[in-house]
């Protein structure tokens, strides 16, 4: 598929057409890369995408508790130069 660089006040532009970018699941923000002299566009990720839901299912299936308790982790580091 063609496309042609457009004037945008003072910048320049290319209209992507709408079935593109909703096949990737481009929405608002992306994130623009270069990469061996192409331009890359990426939907903007969202780091903790569902974290939430995770961390739901991790409580009702009674797996979100410590794998060791805070008491099993000691070191001289800890009495010597802490000061509670």
């Amino acid at each position: 598929m063609r496309g042609r660089v457009v004037k945008i006040g003072n910048s320049q532009g290319i209209r992507i057409p709408k079935p593109l970018l909703e096949q990737i699941g481009i929405v608002d923000d992306v994130e623009l890369e270069v990469k061996d002299n192409k331009i890359i566009i990426h939907p903007l990720s969202s780091p903790r995408q569902g974290w939430e839901a995770a961390f739901k299912e991790m409580a009702e299936n009674e797996d979100d508790v410590l794998v060791m308790d805070s008491g099993s982790i000691t070191h001289s580091w800890d009495e010597e130069e802490w000061k509670w």
